[in-house]
């Protein structure tokens, strides 16, 4: 198994992670428990925290799923190196500072490490489209 596809292993845990943390911060709201074990008739305010990690976990799907592809292509194609190698752990380390950066509400840091990210993302294509089959 390349690194890419461990990488992809290690990403969804994080994606895991980030998806139990909502519920998380939810649960520790006064009234959410009792609210949400009724019929929900009407919204709960949720605070901050919880719909910064459910933004932060969809913008993680949105690029996880682009990532396990090219993952399993260059698996698939004998055309993992160097170059995708360190693309996909730089995504994941992208990945895993956005979280925490997007729940504390930090501003341009976060878009700092989605970027990070994405040259990762950029980087395993590179190797895709133009790097040699081993």
């Amino acid at each position: 198994m390349t690194q890419e596809l461990w990488v992809a292993v290690w990403a969804g845990l994080v994606g895991l992670i980030t998806l139990l943390a909502a519920p998380v911060t939810a649960f520790t709201t006064p009234g959410y428990p009792k609210w949400n074990a009724g019929p929900r008739d009407t919204p709960f305010e949720l605070p901050a925290i919880t719909g910064r990690l459910q933004r932060a976990f969809a913008n993680f799907m949105e690029t996880y799923v682009v990532f396990v592809v090219i993952a399993v292509c260059l698996n698939f194609s004998a055309k993992s190196d160097l170059i995708s190698t360190w693309g996909s752990h730089i995504y994941l380390v992208g990945r895993v500072a956005y979280v925490p950066l997007y729940a504390l509400g930090v501003k341009g840091i976060r878009s700092l490490a989605w970027a990070f990210s994405l040259l990762g993302l950029l980087m395993c294509f590179y190797t895709l489209f133009f790097g040699q089959a081993l």
